[in-house]
């Protein structure tokens, strides 16, 4: 199929019966232009279907009025909501947002990164603190302002926003730990970063409170099935646990699931925590027991850093920290 010759400014111009000036001025500013020629341009472009280049613009000014947004995944309720903050935002500074996903793979996020560089995108929000030397010498050589979200412990290269993991790891593993709780096993998925942070965070307090870590993990993508696989196989391993952190509320929400099928009980028999705080596990029964994140909150300010710095303002804070919150829900012992 042949590619359809787009609809040019001579196109609606010569429609009109005036210069393709004048049709310019009016895409700049329609006010620009007499009230009886605004009614006749307007018609023209609805009937020629004119689609505006910006090519000749992002040449001439070196600015795309596009920001380049890397996630690790499009479908993980995280970033879903920490997009939704982002494009709250992104159109009132009258910016367009560029999305690409990588899938939690460093080499997959350089080449992102390099085909958004290629459309001249003026700035970059991104997911992880960690990167090839290659991403980290692009991003410099393009010299545009660059924001990392959701972690604010590991090293950025300009600016970050977010929380710590490992501190709200270290946070809700305390608390299980004086609810009662004494077998606690950690469930990961995926071992991202992230994920690897709050292990941490879980090995620390159980090696501090002179208790054993017991952590089992997967590569794999988490899901409510996953939750409940990791669930058997960690009763197959460990059969005196007595409770879960889980890296998410996708597993904690699954191996609730699965305690319910198997007649186990929640939380007279084994306790439950999870991470994020979504929704599904504040609606279940028993409440879920989380770690509440303001993921929404990391879009916006990230997105409103990042377009004020295009503005001209200087950074008053490289590090911008969101915090968390703890809530013990009703998956714990009292």
């Amino acid at each position: 199929m042949s590619k359809k010759r787009r609809p040019t400014l001579q196109d609606v111009a010569d429609q009109v019966g005036v210069t393709k000036m004048t049709v310019s001025r009016y895409l700049k500013d329609p006010n620009r232009v007499s009230e009886k020629t605004r009614e006749r341009i307007a018609n023209a472009l609805e009937s020629c279907g004119y689609i505006p280049n910006r090519a000749p613009e992002i040449l001439a000014q070196s600015r795309s009025r596009a920001i380049g947004v890397l996630v690790p995944s499009l479908t993980n309720q995280v970033f879903a909501e920490v997009i939704r903050g982002i494009e709250k935002v992104t159109g009132k500074f009258c910016y367009q947002t560029m999305f690409a996903h990588y899938g939690y793979r460093p080499d997959v996020e350089e080449a992102r990164v390099a085909s958004l560089l290629s459309y001249n995108i003026d700035g970059l929000l991104l997911s992880e603190s960690y990167h090839t030397p290659r991403t980290v010498r692009m991003i410099e050589t393009a010299g545009i302002p660059v924001i990392e979200m959701m972690d604010i412990a590991s090293p950025s290269m300009q600016q970050c926003v977010g929380f710590d993991n490992t501190l709200a790891a270290k946070e809700m593993v305390e608390a299980m730990i004086a609810q009662g709780h004494r077998n606690i096993v950690y469930l990961g998925a995926r071992m991202d970063v992230r994920t690897k942070l709050k292990m941490h965070g879980y090995e620390s307090v159980m090696r501090s409170a002179e208790l054993t870590p017991r952590v089992v993990t997967t590569d794999d993508a988490s899901s409510f099935s996953l939750g409940a696989s990791l669930l058997r196989k960690s009763l197959a391993l460990y059969p005196d646990l007595d409770s879960f952190f889980c890296t998410n509320d996708d597993l904690a929400a699954g191996v609730i699931f699965e305690c319910q099928r198997q007649g186990i009980r929640v939380p007279q028999d084994i306790g439950v925590a999870g991470f994020h705080g979504h929704d599904i596990g504040q609606s279940m029964a028993p409440k879920l027991a989380s770690v509440v994140t303001p993921r929404e909150q990391i879009g916006r300010i990230s997105a409103t850093e990042l377009l004020e710095r295009l503005e001209g303002k200087e950074v008053e804070k490289s590090i911008i920290n969101l915090g968390y919150r703890i809530d013990l829900g009703e998956s714990l012992r009292t």
